[in-house]
């Protein structure tokens, strides 16, 4: 019988069938950081007791931290006491942590691949819901509650319900100026925020198979904005090429051995999915969201819908949002004056980004009235990013590279955007206060980011290159 990749590595997976119920699933690698492990670790102490499997868990500060002085002691209190109480949770529990100062410190979502922990066939979990990035390496990998995150700690195994199965083929080649993060934000415009609920999409075709890793890991990265468990994209020789060497990807026999077995991953021909779409990435350009959900994106050279357009049961939250964002339907937001650019996050901070942008802003200055922040997100990225001359380049533009961590994503550390302030941003979410109360957010991708950074309003970055 015809197999899906998602079937192939759940059935390994696969430790008890409960009659009836849920699957209890063997997980290989489990992520965690400051936020969502206090509780778990509490409650394993409470139980008196340990860790199962210390080893198999990675650890990083991220959401809290600073991306200035990192060296000096962490000025909001709440952040302050969520990261060390990371740093006491592993020592005490044997867990080796990549915390600030660290070499390897950075965004879990980030680490994971660069390290070469994440790896095709694998199970993986975090108490974050963009746990999904890791899927781009064919593997699953998925967001877990506080509470699931004590039970892996535990047992490392969960109980998981099977959720039904998806796929997204886009064909094709993309045009200039389009990049990974464009593909995701236009198949969020197509289905909505809530299109992929129950389900785990595989993304296919041959524009994603022409995608390079880091490209990739954006699609995956925001899979979970449509509402799904989680992405996934089949392992290839771009997979196999971009993992080779990395610090803890298997070496030598075991590497053979290992690509052997990720060779059999790839869906089979003829396997079925619950639900499949078909788009054409010449249909795709440069996109930008105008609302509160990431679903709510049009194309950069579109207009934000006129209520007629919009169905009868959403108008009242459109126009929620609308009046939120300060736009109005039925018009463009092309021109529209932005405050702040955002270049970073999980979604977002990888070297290629940055590459991408320095190459776009080299020899141009950003425009007087925005405030751009880059931030790296790894100290490798940030290292390669500065022994390849792109914090110069950075500089010059009057662009503030900073250091590692999740940053403006969120507003969980000290780098929020003020109220009523426009911020075009990488990241993936632009949720009321996502990024501080009252700050208005348009998602895009880095190239648009730049490209808003350089004129100072929503600019198609098409007409700039």
């Amino acid at each position: 019988m015809a197999k899906t990749l998602f079937d192939k590595i759940w059935e390994k997976h696969v430790v008890k069938q409960i009659e009836g119920g849920p699957s209890v699933l063997y997980i290989d690698k489990h992520f965690i950081h400051e936020v969502t492990s206090p509780q778990a670790f509490k409650g394993l102490e409470k139980r008196g007791m340990q860790v199962f499997r210390p080893k198999q868990i990675v650890a990083t500060a991220d959401h809290n931290v600073p991306t200035l002085n990192q060296h000096l002691p962490i000025k909001e209190e709440l952040s302050r006491i969520q990261v060390q109480t990371l740093k006491e949770n592993c020592e005490k529990f044997g867990i080796e942590l990549y915390g600030l100062g660290h070499p390897f410190q950075g965004i879990v979502h980030v680490i994971g691949p660069e390290l070469g922990v994440t790896q095709p066939g694998m199970t993986m979990v975090c108490g974050d819901s963009h746990t999904s990035t890791h899927g781009a390496f064919g593997s699953i990998a998925f967001g877990i509650g506080t509470s699931e995150v004590e039970m892996v700690m535990a047992t490392q195994c969960l109980m998981q319900s099977k959720p039904k199965l998806m796929r997204i083929n886009i064909e094709g080649e993309l045009k200039n100026g389009v990049v990974s993060k464009d593909i995701v934000l236009y198949v969020l415009a197509q289905i909505s925020a809530s299109g992929a609920t129950g389900y785990f999409i595989e993304f296919a075709g041959s524009a994603i198979r022409s995608l390079s890793m880091e490209a990739r890991m954006t699609i995956c990265n925001m899979s979970i904005e449509m509402g799904a468990r989680g992405g996934m994209i089949a392992p290839d020789e771009v997979t196999y090429e971009y993992m080779k060497g990395r610090l803890f990807a298997p070496q030598g026999e075991a590497w053979d051995k290992a690509v052997a077995y990720w060779r059999t991953l790839p869906t089979d021909e003829g396997a079925t999915f619950d639900q499949e779409y078909t788009y054409q990435a010449a249909d795709i350009e440069p996109m930008i969201t105008y609302g509160t959900n990431p679903g709510m994106g049009i194309g950069v050279t579109g207009h934000v819908p006129a209520l007629s357009e919009i169905e009868e049961r959403e108008k009242p939250s459109f126009e929620k949002s609308l009046q939120y964002m300060g736009l109005e339907a039925g018009k463009s937001i092309q021109g529209k004056k932005v405050d702040y650019v955002f270049i970073g996050s999980c979604t977002n901070s990888r070297i290629e980004d940055l590459r991408m942008v320095a190459s776009f802003v080299k020899g141009k200055k950003k425009a007087d009235d925005v405030e751009v922040w880059i931030v790296p997100g790894s100290k490798q990225v940030e290292k390669q990013a500065i022994e390849e001359g792109i914090d110069k380049i950075f500089e010059e533009a009057g662009f503030q590279l900073r250091q590692p961590g999740c940053s403006a994503c969120l507003g969980m550390n000290e780098d929020k955007i003020p109220a009523g302030k426009y911020c075009v941003s990488t990241s993936n979410r632009n949720f009321e206060g996502r990024q501080g109360a009252g700050a208005r957010t348009l998602l895009a991708s880095p190239l648009t980011a730049a490209a808003a950074a350089v004129t100072g309003v929503i600019t198609d970055v098409r007409e700039l290159i």
